[in-house]
């Protein structure tokens, strides 16, 4: 069934919001209804496991800015809803106890959640999806990046992260693989300071950062920024302790500032900035495979291959009350782009083609949501959201002529140009009803509409409803089933010129439909979450998924870059298991997750592949390039004292993809990392509080590979990290 909605409709949502807001200056009362939790466990440094009975709605009536916009994030909070879908919650405390403390990266906090899977440059799978993360700052939708390697977002500014993955509420869409919501920290909440700090050790790394926040009166403010260099940019392609080529500086800055209209509407502005260099590391002792003029040796480990990637983002958010309904619209927009630049002479000699790619991507986004209270038991949930892309494309290419028999013909590079560009338009309108029946069942139904126009136009109407059962204070049951339609990520799209390359080293094997579809899927989620007392918190999660045009991603040609392609089939499955434990000075926790992920017959990007994988992709199933069959991460902290704590984690997976006598036929050995740090806060007379973290990565110094460079859309081989000694200095102010 076909649905089109006319960007009108959007336009009259934001006018409404914003031309009744000062209806509210009046409004002294502000009220947040929770939505019940269905949670499978969550990660909370020294708090107990969550309680996960229902809340009875919270007023409060305030006088003080402060009380105002703790009511204010609260009615926030109860915009989005997550009943029936599976979550985990990772909070600061947490986070300052990893290794790394607030250092971490985002996706190596991530990666503590169940069913998280680590694969090379920083990339990170949910049950059994190649990405396809959607990212959320304070409830307002966050358009990605293109991808890459480099982190645009900043652990530093997290209060908590919510994970949410499973069958979604109709409020969620597009990207549906896991929902990162993120809750930043504020001014009101922290007071007025700062910190500064720095985290410098192995392979080079030296990570100085400075944070500032405050209030005043009505105003507040959180901003942070660090600057990180380290001889250890991207993963290894060797088991060598010292990567060759490897140099990374990265630059990224975040803010958060508020103003308090009245007691019931708050204005919001934030910001990002990230600006991430990167040398692509060396495989010496390669062989060349062409000769160059009147070169035919070139040493592979001197390769001079350089990456860029630049984001910025910036989101003007108005959130408040009308009468009894909770609302938050939003303006954003966001610029990402990416720039790989070869070794023109040494990428001709090994790869018969040297290309200098760029790709931009320029969003522009409105997002509205709704919460309007039915009577004592219903709450209707409704909103709207669009986006307008601008994408291009450019690749700059030196290859080398061949003959009939696609021998080289000519040892002179000839320069081919080609590029595209791109607009795209998504929109998108929901429509759900959270319904409290009783005090044990929860029920949340709704549907969601979907449009997305570029190169074509596809569009979808999504039903989705979950199920909350409180059985006891102590066990809560959750269900759903969601309707997914995921648009092709718009800046990952590049639509070759495949006969330009025609006659040339760069000739592409075969044709096809180059541009790829909307995923279409059914997920069925069922789970358990059971509190025994007020320390242990156990999850089992269960999932199935069914989908058409089942879209992954590959590395095609030398440059660090995805692009996208659809099987025509996908069957994707999993269990996951979580336990924490959280009481006095201890916490652990564990999560162990199953997952299997099949693709069968390529239908678009079929160029990238060799007729005789597509073949046999035809007729099988295969498993995905990013399939791992086991999955596990844990971990324990310990505070000694008051100032003393000890901690380790640890990763687990079998091994992702690679090929065989069939495509992605094999996987590569298992692998188990494991992490200790101890931290100590110091206190000097006229100076204070100076917080330390000691971090051992790899502590056994296991050599393992994410990666070999074989499987589809696969490169180079990639390396886990080595051991390294790593230390934090940190001093509040």
């Amino acid at each position: 069934m076909k649905y089109s909605m006319k960007p009108s409709l959007l336009a009259l949502s934001l006018a409404v919001a914003l031309g009744t807001a000062t209806a509210a200056v009046h409004a002294a009362d502000v009220a947040s209804t929770p939505a019940t939790v269905a949670a499978t466990g969550a990660l909370t440094g020294d708090d107990a496991s969550p309680d996960l009975r229902p809340k009875p709605p919270v007023k409060t009536r305030n006088l003080g800015a402060v009380d105002v916009s703790a009511a204010l994030d609260d009615a926030r909070n109860s915009l989005s809803p997550d009943t029936g879908s599976s979550q985990y919650v990772i909070d600061l405390k947490a986070i300052a106890q990893l290794p790394l403390g607030a250092a971490t990266p985002m996706n190596q906090v991530l990666l503590q959640a169940p069913g998280v899977v680590q694969d090379s440059y920083g990339g990170l799978h949910v049950r059994g999806d190649h990405a396809n993360l959607q990212y959320r700052i304070n409830g307002v939708i966050i358009p990605e990046s293109i991808s890459g390697f480099g982190q645009s977002l900043d652990a530093r500014t997290i209060q908590n992260v919510k994970l949410l993955d499973g069958a979604l509420p109709a409020q969620y869409g597009e990207r549906t693989a896991a929902v990162v919501d993120i809750t930043t920290k504020t001014g009101h909440d922290l007071g007025n300071g700062g910190s500064v700090g720095i985290t410098g050790g192995a392979f080079g790394t030296l990570n100085p950062n400075a944070s500032i926040w405050g209030s005043n009166d009505r105003w507040s403010w959180f901003f942070t920024g660090n600057y990180m260099e380290s001889n250890v940019g991207i993963e290894n392609p060797t088991a060598s302790r010292q990567p060759i080529h490897d140099h990374t500086n990265q630059l990224k800055a975040f803010g958060d500032a508020s103003y308090l209209i009245n007691n019931a509407t708050r204005l919001s502005f934030l910001f990002g900035v990230s600006n991430n260099r990167f040398q692509i590391p060396n495989n010496p002792g390669q062989t060349p495979q062409f000769g160059y003029l009147d070169t035919v040796n070139f040493n592979s480990a001197s390769l001079n291959e350089l990456q860029r990637e630049n984001t910025r983002f910036g989101v003007l958010a108005l959130q408040g009350k009308l009468g009894a309904t909770d609302y938050q619209v939003s303006l954003g927009q966001r610029y990402t782009s990416v720039g790989f630049s070869p070794d023109a002479i040494g990428d001709l000699m090994f790869n018969g083609v040297a290309a200098s790619v760029h790709r931009a991507n320029r969003a522009s986004t409105l997002q509205a949501d709704f919460s309007t209270p039915l009577g004592d038991v219903n709450t209707l949930r409704y909103g709207v959201y669009g986006s307008f892309e601008h994408a291009s494309s450019r690749t700059d290419s030196l290859v080398f002529p061949v003959d009939a028999n696609g021998n080289q013909s000519s040892t002179t590079p000839i320069t081919i140009l080609d590029g595209n560009r791109l607009t795209a338009r998504t929109w998108a309108a929901y429509v759900q009803d959270e319904w409290s029946i009783g005090d044990k069942w929860t029920v949340n139904y709704g549907l969601r509409a979907d449009q997305y126009r570029a190169f074509r136009t596809e569009s979808q109407l999504s039903p989705r409803l979950g199920v909350v059962y409180q059985a006891t204070d102590s066990t809560t049951l959750h269900a759903g089933y969601s309707r997914y339609f995921t648009p092709p990520a718009s800046e990952m799209i590049s639509t070759a010129n495949i006969e330009k390359f025609a006659g040339t080293t760069n000739a592409l094997p075969t044709t096809g439909n180059n541009t790829p579809l909307a995923e279409r899927s059914d997920y069925y989620d069922l789970g358990i979450s059971q509190n025994f007392g007020s320390a242990w918190t156990v999850g089992l999660d269960a999932y199935d998924r069914n989908v058409t045009r089942l879209q992954d991603e590959g590395q095609f040609g030398q440059a660090l870059v995805y692009s996208t392609f659809n099987y025509r089939y996908g069957r994707v499955r999993g269990a996951e298991f979580s336990v924490n434990y959280a009481e006095g000075p201890l916490s652990a926790y564990f999560n162990l997750a199953y997952s299997r992920a099949m693709g069968k017959r390529i239908i678009t990007g079929q160029y990238n592949f060799s007729p005789q994988d597509l073949a046999y992709i035809y007729g099988h199933y295969i498993h995905l390039d990013h399939d791992q069959k086991l999955t596990s991460s844990g971990g324990i902290s310990y505070a000694l004292d008051s100032a003393t704590r000890v901690g380790a984690d640890y990763l687990f997976g079998s091994g992702l993809r690679k090929g065989g006598s069939v495509p992605n036929g094999l996987s590569l050995p298992s692998y188990f990392q494991l992490n200790l740090n101890v931290s100590h806060d110091f206190h000097f007379a006229g100076f204070g509080k100076l917080h330390t973290q000691l971090a051992l990565i790899n502590a056994l110094d296991r050599t393992y590979e994410l990666r070999d460079g074989t499987g589809i859309g696969v490169g180079a081989p990639q390396f886990g990290p080595r051991r390294g000694v790593y230390l934090s200095l940190q001093k509040d102010f």
